[in-house]
């Protein structure tokens, strides 16, 4: 693929930086002239819209400033005027200060990433690496395609696999993922069902610089039968049906990278099969007459305790260690909370062009109590919600009734029950604590176990009803 950018080579982007009253030392010139960007620095807004204007700039890193003042820069501002072009400059911001709904302003209108100050050098590299790979490369491809220095080709548009996170946690995973993703060593990525395990391996792919494609499988969607030839593939008359040759995924997925999905659910026998193909890199057709070499690094991934797959039998203790030489936990929603409100307005902005109601908002409760929702179902739980919202929507405002659908309505009403504890009448004193976790669980119960609703219901905050939990769960005590 020769009009593929790589991700090693950021030498000839060109990168505009503002940062006024001499702020460009947040982000030394010369370390970004070290990664091989042809840098211009704008002293002020005006200066940097001339040059944006002009087009010959592929990533602008500009300052925002909630603070304000006669040199303060609104990031968001220079976002919304970069919206009506018709090729903007793909944006990362550098906040000095800023609340959590700038950085979902931000995204919602196009920014690439949302950094605060003091910039973290490491996670700074790895955000311009990304906005590279997601949204500079059509720009790149344009010119080179054209052979001129300055005109910009049309924005192919956001990439649909970009993680959305402004999570420290997320970013260390993304980074080691990076450092890691060129090696053939394979991949063990673990976390809930949803949480973005799948987005984590086709970033390793991209990183990786294979010019192969990336072919995922899901081992728990097919019967072990299918699953092998889909796998390994099969010649003609290998079984009944079999009309013609079929290549199996690993050879579909030459020079690239398979993804075994729900790797916990395949076959011991199957199991066994796969450990030959990763310890030798060949593979045996159903029907074939001999080996056939396969080039495929391969990444696993599971929402099963892999540990407690290998010691109950279900996941062969060879095949474990043979693919955990390099493993990633993705976190759920719950622990990285800073992602919610970021995601959300993520979600929001593309249903919101999908079904051409622009313009939408969140209501001023919804961000808060959304960030203290445990949403089980992780990022796929969130998205889902959104979508719903967006159709739901009536006004201008997203409310919280929007986002859970019948579920609210169901918490309303639970709201308009009583649910005070008994007294005994018999004048035996009962103790704070134990009418505390009595109304504590009559909340849980009349919510049907909501905490977020529980909690509102009990006039205190989702945070206080959770540790309130944490601490019956150490005592051994569990509602």
């Amino acid at each position: 693929m020769k009009d593929r950018v790589p991700v090693d080579e950021l030498k000839g982007v060109r990168v505009l930086t503002l940062f006024p009253d001499g702020d460009d030392q947040v982000i030394p010139i010369d370390w970004l002239e070290g990664l091989g960007l042809k840098v211009t620095v704008a002293g002020d807004v005006r200066a940097a819209e001339d040059i944006l204007d002009k087009g010959a700039i592929d990533l602008a890193l500009i300052a925002h400033d909630v603070s304000g003042g006669e040199t303060g820069v609104d990031g968001i501002g220079i976002l919304r005027a970069l919206r009506d072009r018709a090729n903007p400059a793909g944006v990362i911001l550098v906040a000095k200060r800023a609340a959590i709904e700038d950085a979902v302003v931000s995204m919602q209108l196009g920014a690439l990433d949302f950094l605060c100050q003091p910039v973290d050098m490491e996670a700074l590299e790895l955000a311009i690496r990304r906005a590279v790979t997601a949204h500079v490369l059509a720009r790149l491809k344009g010119r080179a395609g054209r052979g001129d220095g300055h005109s910009c080709a049309g924005l192919e548009g956001v990439d649909p696999y970009r993680i959305i996170t402004c999570s420290p946690r997320v970013e260390k995973i993304l980074s080691q993922a990076a450092s890691v993703a060129k090696s053939k060593a394979p991949v063990l990525i673990l976390g809930e069902s949803g949480t973005g395990k799948e987005l984590l391996a086709r970033y390793i792919h991209r990183q990786s610089q294979r010019s192969g494609p990336f072919v995922a499988v899901n081992c728990a969607a097919l019967p072990e039968t299918l699953l092998e030839s889909e796998l390994f593939g099969h010649e003609k008359g290998a079984f009944s049906g079999a009309f013609a040759r079929k290549p199996g995924k690993f050879e579909l997925a030459a020079g690239g990278t398979l993804l075994l999905d729900e790797l916990t659910e395949m076959g011991l026998p199957l199991q066994a099969k796969l450990l030959r193909v990763i310890q030798e890199g060949e593979v045996d057709r159903l029907g074939g007459t001999g080996p056939v070499k396969i080039d495929a690094r391969i990444l696993a991934a599971s929402n099963r305790d892999v540990k407690s797959a290998v010691s109950s039998g279900r996941l062969r203790e060879d095949l474990y260690f043979r693919l955990n030489v390099i493993m990633f936990r993705f976190p759920p929603l719950r622990e990285r909370r800073e992602d919610i409100a970021l995601l959300a307005g993520h979600f929001l902005d593309i249903f919101s062009r999908e079904y051409g109601k622009y313009g939408l908002k969140f209501a001023s409760d919804v961000i808060e109590t959304i960030k203290e929702m445990d949403w089980p179902g992780n990022t796929r739980e969130l998205r889902n919600a959104m979508e719903r919202a967006v159709l739901l929507a009536e006004g201008e405002c997203v409310t919280m009734g929007d986002i859970l659908g019948d579920d609210f309505s169901g918490a309303a009403a639970s709201e308009e029950l009583d649910v005070c504890v008994d007294v005994p009448g018999d004048g035996k004193v009962v103790s704070l604590n134990e009418l505390e976790r009595n109304m504590i669980t009559r909340a849980l119960s009349k919510t049907s176990g909501n905490r977020t609703h529980a909690a509102k219901l009990l006039g205190i905050s989702v945070r206080t009803l959770r540790n309130k939990l944490s601490e019956y769960r150490q005592m051994g005590i569990v509602l």
